[in-house]
């Protein structure tokens, strides 16, 4: 019995003895691996792309001088394509900081038994250097820059086909970013990848509007739509026409993008308008009632076009999509609207034979000798041109600095110039005005009077000559 007890108590000290012997070898392996991994790289350590594990500093700095003096970096183009730059192209070398000291320094040796299965990278690109210089030229060198093998993108655009418009698509091209290529390829190269993609990197430009952009469609359908439109302008025995011929050229584009009629280029064809149909101030050539030319100047008879509103009505009458016949928005309008816009119902006044005649429809309805303004009196000339009645007015007192007269019909065409019966006078015609001549306006008989205040209306122009 007591051998047995013996037996058993040697028997525990021994597995005590190993025990003790295991921890302390276990104890001495960790210290160890502490110790050295304070000089060196945990396993899994990857510097700069390069397996840098169980490496002192110094291995560590010896392995990238090496590595950096032989690295080429290769450029992946778009369709495949593959260039390739070296640290020698750049000038790429290696700079000891002290950098790879601090970073074993850093690293949690105390854990190192469980670092066999770790991945870590680190990035010491500060540590690299390079040419500025000769990396602008290793990257101007490229294939891909050279201008005979770029193509510049090309935005989709609307394009004017003479039928229709339609959307051109895009270009792509393949011309890339001058700047961003050498900073893209700069920091592959600094931190050792082995390729770099440019069409990944989004170094290549592109365009800024697709044929897939709703915008671009909506304005083309928007051109196609207003361009069908067709204006015709009335001018009694001439027209114009406002189609595709001119619409085409009027697009342009709001702050939004969006197509719109560019109202300066519509203005532009109004004032052309009002330069070829304006008759107000005009010269005419007027044939007189004995068959005599005489040139007419001044006055304030005549069209003249609302140049204003003329564009914002045509501008709504194109956006309508309505095909239609209309006359321009008029700030003042005349009686006739032909080539003669005196027409054939007017008043011709002819001073120097002191004779007036009022046509009606082409037909003489009063002829009658008058007495007019004394020419050789300041301010008292009847004045020449073509104007508009102004006004009726049955009866009336005309007034002035030193005269008042009642008068029976007064129709004024200018200012205060007008015709009106003179009850004062028995005699009419001849040479009288230069002697009894009025104040300016014009004295007619007045049964004759009357029968022009029956039949004339406001507007009708009234021609003054000598």
């Amino acid at each position: 019995m007591a051998k047995n007890k013996e037996k058993a108590g040697a028997g525990r000290t021994i597995v005590i003895l190993l025990v003790v012997l295991l921890l302390l070898l276990t104890a001495g392996a960790y210290g160890y691996g502490v110790y050295y991994f304070s000089s060196h790289f945990l396993p899994g350590s990857m510097v700069n792309g390069f397996n840098c594990s169980y490496m002192a500093s110094e291995d560590t700095e010896d392995l990238l001088n090496q590595r950096v003096g032989a690295y080429v970096l290769a450029v992946e183009t778009m369709k495949n394509g593959q260039e390739a730059i070296s640290a020698q192209d750049v000038g790429l070398s290696y700079v000891s900081t002290g950098i790879v000291k601090q970073l074993i320094k850093d690293q949690d040796r105390f854990t190192w038994f469980l670092a066999f299965n770790q991945d870590k990278n680190y990035d010491i690109s500060e540590s690299l250097s390079y040419n500025v210089e000769l990396m602008g030229q290793a990257v101007d060198n490229l294939k891909c820059m050279q201008p005979e093998n770029v193509v510049q993108p090309v935005d989709a655009q609307i394009q004017d086909t003479g039928d229709t418009f339609e959307i051109i698509p895009e270009v792509m091209g393949n011309a890339l970013d001058r700047t961003k290529t050498e900073e893209v390829i700069s920091a592959a190269m600094l931190r050792g990848k082995t390729s770099v993609n440019l069409e990944n990197e989004s170094c290549y430009r592109k365009p800024s509007v697709y044929s897939t952009d709703e915008q671009l469609k909506a304005n083309c359908e928007k051109m196609n739509q207003l361009v069908k439109v067709i204006i015709t302008y009335d001018f009694a025995d001439r027209t114009e026409t406002v189609d595709r011929t001119l619409i085409k050229n009027w697009f342009g584009y709001d702050e939004d993008g969006n197509v719109i009629l560019d109202e300066n280029l519509v203005r532009q064809y109004v004032a052309d308008l009002g330069l070829k149909y304006d008759t107000m101030g005009q010269t005419r050539t007027f044939l007189t009632y004995d068959n005599r030319q005489v040139e007419i100047k001044g006055g304030d008879y005549g069209w003249v076009i609302d140049q204003d509103e003329e564009v914002k009505a045509l501008i709504a009458a194109i956006e309508s999509g309505v095909t239609q016949v209309r006359e321009p928005v008029y700030l003042y309008s005349g009686y006739s609207r032909g080539t003669n816009d005196i027409g054939s119902t007017y008043v011709e006044i002819d001073l120097t034979n002191q004779r007036l005649v009022f046509y009606q429809k082409g037909t003489p309805i009063v002829d009658t000798p008058i007495v007019s303004g004394n020419p050789d009196i300041e301010g008292c000339g009847t004045p020449t041109g073509c104007y508009a009645l102004d006004a009726k007015e049955s009866p009336a007192v005309l007034t002035g600095e030193d005269y008042e007269a009642n008068v029976t019909y007064w129709m004024p065409f200018a200012g205060n110039v007008g015709i009106h019966d003179a009850s004062w006078r028995s005699e009419f015609g001849g040479n009288l005005y230069l002697w009894e001549g009025s104040h300016g306006c014009v004295n007619v008989p007045y049964d004759k009077a009357a029968e022009i205040y029956a039949n004339i209306e406001v507007g009708m122009p009234v021609v003054v000559y000598e």
